[in-house]
């Protein structure tokens, strides 16, 4: 599956998910399932959704494995070093080495500047209510960045190496990776990710994520949140 506008995603004020390549589908994984008794179907019909509800509600997960899909990410540098914790997922990442960090940085809506409150191992997150205190904070975050990128684009034209000019720039600078991980690891993914407790910038990824996994394996991805998720 080659990726055009239908297959991405916008995300935050710069970001995208882009669907770049994918294999199988609902019926890959009955397939799978059914390897075990020597059989093979060759249409998705009642019986065989009824086969993935219960793959899935039984936890017999290995036949989601079937399915692999691959995304284009574009995002903030703090969301994907919190993404590859996931360890079950390849990635490759856009270098700063190499490559000039385009001037896009992620300044956080309004409602998204937010209090931190509670006790370690218990914190919590509120909206900032304050109105005029988030826009002070918003405008401090992108005046920040502004003259973070000045002074990068000024090492660069001064021939400072790539590699050494990146170290002014802030954690909220868009970076870019392919990744790419089978069905089970996705949604294990999207079981922490796309979670109500989950850091917001990350979650409207795995929120991408999950409507394009939707489009890809529908009846397996129903029966995922039918079910509770993988918890």
């Amino acid at each position: 599956m080659t990726d055009d506008s239908s297959n991405r995603v916008q995300v935050l004020d710069h970001g995208y998910v882009g669907l770049i390549d994918s294999m199988g589908d609902d019926l890959a994984i009955v397939n799978g399932a059914r390897q075990s008794f020597n059989e093979r179907s060759t249409e998705m019909d009642e019986r065989n959704a009824g086969l993935i509800n219960f793959l899935m509600r039984e936890k017999h997960t290995s036949p989601f494995e079937q399915v692999q899909a691959q995304f284009e990410v574009q995002l903030p540098i703090f969301v994907a070093r919190e993404w590859m914790r996931h360890r079950t997922q390849s990635f490759n990442e856009m270098s700063g080495r190499y490559t000039q960090l385009p001037r896009l940085f992620y300044v956080p809506g309004r409602d998204q500047i937010r209090e931190q409150k509670g006790k370690p191992g218990a914190y919590y997150y509120e909206r900032m209510e304050d109105t005029p205190r988030a826009e002070i904070h918003r405008i401090r975050i992108k005046n920040t960045c502004i003259h973070a990128f000045e002074e990068y684009e000024n090492m660069l034209r001064d021939g400072v190496a790539k590699e050494v000019a990146r170290l002014v720039l802030p954690v909220n600078t868009y970076t870019k990776f392919v990744v790419s991980a089978n069905l089970l690891n996705w949604m294990r993914f999207l079981s922490l990710r796309n979670h109500e407790h989950a850091q917001y910038e990350i979650r409207v990824y795995a929120e991408a994520i999950e409507s394009m996994l939707m489009q890809l394996a529908p009846v397996a991805m129903e029966a995922f949140v039918e079910y509770g998720r993988l918890r």
